[in-house]
């Protein structure tokens, strides 16, 4: 039973556009891989620095710097976002493009969020890693677009 849905998961893959981890292809051959998991990972590093954010505005809230009720927000939003995005890239889905344009908007406003505290470090370094996304997902889409 286990081999038979298997290989039926197997027919629907190459029925549907081929098999998980295969790379884009464009009209005149250029595969597009790197560029999906150069991608990915810049998800998941921004996904990874707005979940330590988000601790860290929640602590400074709790010593009573209310202002870093937002950031905590915008960050755990952030975090949420990069990683469905990562996630969806990194297999090359249908939806990459659509993603990739939320979670740069997603990254801009998060990043301008933190970027009013860049006196703090975490708060710098968490910005600094949404610029980081924001871009990669900006190319991203330049690839997704062919």
């Amino acid at each position: 039973m286990r081999t038979t849905l298997l290989t039926l998961a197997a027919l629907s893959l190459a029925l549907i556009g081929g098999t998980p981890g295969t790379a884009r292809e464009d009209k005149e051959g250029h595969d597009h891989g790197k560029e999906y998991m150069t991608c990915a990972k810049a998800c998941d590093d921004c996904a990874r620095s707005c979940d330590a954010c988000s601790t860290h505005c929640a602590k400074l809230v709790a010593d009573g710097k209310k202002d870093h009720l937002t950031t905590l927000k915008t960050c755990q939003d952030c975090a949420t976002t990069c990683r469905a995005a990562g996630a969806i890239v990194a297999r090359k889905g249908p939806f990459s493009d659509l993603i990739c344009k939320a979670c740069a908007e997603v990254c801009k406003k998060c990043g301008d969020a933190c970027l009013k505290f860049k006196s703090d470090k975490m708060m710098k370094e968490c910005g600094d890693e949404c610029r980081k996304c924001e871009k990669a997902c900006r190319t991203m889409l330049k690839h997704t677009a062919h």
